[in-house]
């Protein structure tokens, strides 16, 4: 990620904005030549300038820094296709039903590639009255982990947090849930079909 924004940026969105230098010099009150030096990479715009850039983008201030426009082409979202992001720092997670810019603790954060559960990873789902009581077969050190589990349905999600040295089981009520996620702390995040896993399971 850059450290500040890059006149290859700025030229960029101007272009996108169909603004030319004197356009986008007038909106910011600075001359064009200002301009053209950012873009040549001659100067820098002042940190003052970074909000009133940004707005006059239409981008957020993170994504003016990084250069990474994000659009979000998932308005209707449906949360089966939920993306999780979890910061190799603190180990926070972060839920995004679209694309987003992400940070945490000054590393910008990617979504994190789910791929469908292995026999090193394998869930147990059991029905309990209204609720699936889900287990995992795992170790539970302060080195590997499960770090959480969500249940996802069309409409909702209801993430739990698991920490090192507790059991890795909980119960979800059954609402519709159609996929876990889960994420294994050294090998990252899986996924199950909980319809299938539960006739595996039978």
């Amino acid at each position: 990620m850059n450290q500040y924004v890059t006149g290859g940026v700025i030229k960029d969105l101007r272009e996108k904005n169909k603004l030319t230098q004197a356009e986008l010099a007038e909106k910011l009150c600075v001359s064009d030549k200002t301009i053209s030096k950012w873009e040549t990479g001659r100067g820098y715009p002042d940190i003052t300038l970074l909000e009133p850039l940004a707005k006059t983008f239409n981008v957020s201030i993170t994504e003016l820094i990084s250069g990474n426009a994000v659009t979000n082409a998932n308005i209707s979202a449906n949360m089966i296709r939920s993306k999780f992001y979890v910061c190799p720092v603190c180990g926070n997670v972060i839920h995004s039903i679209g694309e987003a810019v992400i940070t945490c603790h000054g590393v910008e954060l990617t979504p994190e590639d789910s791929i469908y559960a292995d026999e090193n990873h394998a869930v147990f789902v059991e029905v309990c009255e209204d609720e699936y009581f889900v287990s995992f077969n795992h170790e539970m050190t302060k080195k590997h982990y499960i770090s959480f589990v969500a249940a996802v349905s069309s409409d909702r999600i209801e993430l739990v947090k698991f920490y090192p040295e507790g059991n890795a089981e909980t119960r979800f009520k059954i609402n519709a849930v159609k996929r876990l996620y889960y994420f294994c702390n050294k090998d990252g995040l899986f996924y199950v079909d909980i319809v299938k896993e539960r006739k595996n399971n039978e």
